[in-house]
C-alpha cells in the first residue's frame, strides 16, 4: 500500500515530504506526494497557482486527480518545478488543484483516498505557518496552507498533521509556535537529507533548504526572502512534531472561512477579509513591475564586489547565512539569474557554501 503525504503549501513542502518519507518509511512503497504547483515568481512568471490545464503531459490517476510525471511540461509562460522532481525523486507527484476552491481540494482528497488506500495520510508543513490565526504581521502566504487545511479537516479519513522545521518559514517564530505543536515525532539528521542532496541544488525554497541545513548541523541566524528576515537556526530546526487537526483549524481563521468555496476568486475574497490582502495580488503586482525592469546583466566583478558590501552589512545585523534567493534579491539581480549567481559564488569562494545556504564571510 502507498503511503499519502499532502504537501500542505506546495514548493518546497513537497520536497521536505521525499525526506520525511525517506525518515519515518524507509524503504517501503514510494509515496504519492499531492502538492500544489505554485513556485512564485523566481520560477513561473505567471501569478498564482497552476492548474492542470497549464501542462501537457499529464497523467489521470482518479477523475478529479492528475499526476505530474517527468515527461510532463508547463504551457508557456507558466513555469513549475514538478517535472523536474518527477525525474529525480522516486515518488508520484499529484497535482492539487485550488481553483474549484476548497470543495474541490477535498473531492481530490477523497477520490485519491479511495483510489489508493493509503496506509497513511500525512499532512506536511515547513515553517508551521498553517498555525496562523491570520492577523499576524509576519504572515506572507497563508492561503495554500490554509485551504489545504480546510479540505484535510473534510476527509473522512484520519490525517495527521506534522510540522516540520517550526519557524523556519520566516513568517511565524518559534516563540510564536511553542504553545501549539505537539509531541515530537522525528528530528531530521544529515543521513536523512541525502535523498533530497541533488534536488537541493536547484530548488528555491528557502524553509526546506534551512530544514536540512539545521539537520546538517548548521546554526546561526539566516535572512531569507526579498525583505531580508532573520530566521534563527536552531536545534529547534530539523524537529518535526505532531499537530491536532482540530485544534489547527479552530486556530486558522482562513481555513474556517474557506471551508464551503466552489473557486479560487472565493478563496482570494476570504484572504483580503481575514488577512487583509491576498498573497496572489502580491504576485501580480510584482510581475507587473518586473515586467517593465530593464535586463540585467551578471558581471562577476561588479557581483562580487556589491557581496562584499552586502556581507560587511549583513554582519552588522548579526547575520551568519543567507538564501541563494535573498542573495539575488539583495544584489538587484533577477530571479532568472539566480542559479547563475550561485554558480559563480560557489565558484569562487567555495569555503562559503554550507549547502544549500550561503555563508557570510567573517560571521
Amino acid at each position: 500500500m502507498k503511503r499519502l503525504i499532502v504537501a500542505a503549501g506546495g514548493g518546497g513542502d513537497a520536497v521536505a515530504a521525499a525526506m520525511l518519507h525517506a525518515a519515518l518509511y524507509g524503504d517501503e512503497d514510494q509515496a504519492v506526494i499531492l502538492t500544489y504547483a505554485w513556485d512564485r515568481l523566481l520560477i513561473d512568471p505567471v501569478p498564482g497557482p497552476r492548474g492542470p490545464d497549464n501542462f501537457t503531459g499529464l497523467e489521470p490517476m482518479t477523475p478529479a486527480v492528475w499526476a505530474v510525471p517527468a515527461k510532463a511540461r508547463p504551457i508557456a509562460p507558466a513555469g513549475s518545478t514538478l517535472p523536474r522532481l518527477a525525474a529525480e525523486l522516486p515518488h508520484t507527484f499529484a497535482l492539487i488543484d485550488p481553483h474549484h476552491g476548497t470543495e474541490g481540494i477535498t473531492r481530490q482528497l477523497e477520490e485519491l483516498v479511495s483510489h489508493l488506500s493509503p496506509a497513511s495520510i500525512d499532512l506536511l508543513d515547513v515553517g508551521g505557518d498553517i498555525l496562523a490565526r491570520g492577523d499576524e504581521p509576519t504572515l506572507k502566504s497563508p492561503l495554500a496552507d490554509a485551504v489545504t487545511l480546510a479540505a484535510c479537516c473534510q476527509v473522512n479519513a484520519p490525517i495527521r498533521l506534522l510540522v516540520a522545521g517550526p519557524g523556519l518559514d520566516g513568517e511565524l517564530s518559534l516563540d510564536d509556535l511553542r504553545g501549539t505543536l505537539g509531541s515530537l515525532v522525528y528530528t531530521f539528521t544529515a543521513k536523512d537529507v541525502e535523498p533530497i542532496s541533488p534536488v537541493l541544488e536547484w530548488h528555491p525554497s528557502e524553509a526546506t533548504g534551512m530544514l536540512a541545513a539545521t539537520a546538517r548541523g548548521v546554526r546561526g541566524t539566516c535572512e531569507m526572502r526579498d525583505a531580508g528576515l532573520p530566521v534563527p537556526l536552531t536545534d529547534q530546526g530539523p524537529t518535526i512534531h505532531e499537530v491536532d487537526l482540530d485544534d489547527a483549524l479552530s486556530r486558522n481563521q482562513l481555513a474556517r472561512a474557506v471551508m464551503a468555496t466552489n473557486t479560487l476568486d472565493e478563496v482570494e475574497a476570504h484572504s483580503r477579509e481575514v488577512c487583509g490582502y491576498s498573497e496572489i495580488d502580491y504576485e501580480r503586482n510584482k510581475a507587473a513591475w518586473l515586467k517593465e525592469q530593464p535586463p540585467v546583466k551578471l558581471d562577476p566583478e561588479t557581483v562580487l564586489s556589491q557581496l562584499d558590501q552586502f556581507e560587511a552589512e549583513a554582519r552588522s545585523r548579526g547575520v551568519t547565512h543567507t538564501t541563494f534567493r535573498h542573495l539575488t534579491e539583495a544584489l538587484s539581480l533577477p530571479g532568472t539569474q539566480r542559479q547563475a549567481l550561485r554558480s559563480l559564488l560557489i565558484e569562487t569562494r567555495p569555503q562559503q557554501y554550507e549547502g544549500p545556504l550561503w555563508s557570510v564571510a567573517g560571521s
